[in-house]
């Protein structure tokens, strides 16, 4: 009864810890969208202000900067979360704990 408690109690600690990751990822989309629509639309504002048209405000680098290398990290954010590419990832530290205990138990059967 205890062994089960135990398992059931680690699934629900590694849901709640999956759901955290979830939930922050989400928060950093929206605090990515909400910050740069801002940041776009007073660069925008300030640039056609100074006398610039719209399409030429709306493709300057500096508008669009701040989305590109932020969206880079939230990319990254996004990989790490959804386990888009597997290499370091929970799959692999599982296969790679199973290689050592396997490893471990042939060297201790060679000793007996």
């Amino acid at each position: 009864m205890e062994v089960e408690t135990r398992t059931e109690r680690k699934k629900l600690n590694r849901a709640k810890k999956r759901i955290a990751e979830l939930k922050g990822f989400y928060w950093h989309l929206a605090s990515y969208l909400g910050v740069n629509l801002f940041i776009t639309i007073v660069k925008l504002t300030q640039n056609m202000s100074s006398g610039e048209s719209f399409s030429d405000a709306f493709l300057d680098f500096g508008t669009f900067a701040i989305w590109i290398f932020w969206g880079i990290g939230l990319a990254a954010h996004a990989i790490k979360v959804f386990s888009l590419i597997s290499i370091f990832g929970k799959d692999w530290e599982e296969k790679q704990i199973q290689k050592f205990i396997q490893e471990e138990q042939e060297r201790a059967e060679k000793f007996r």
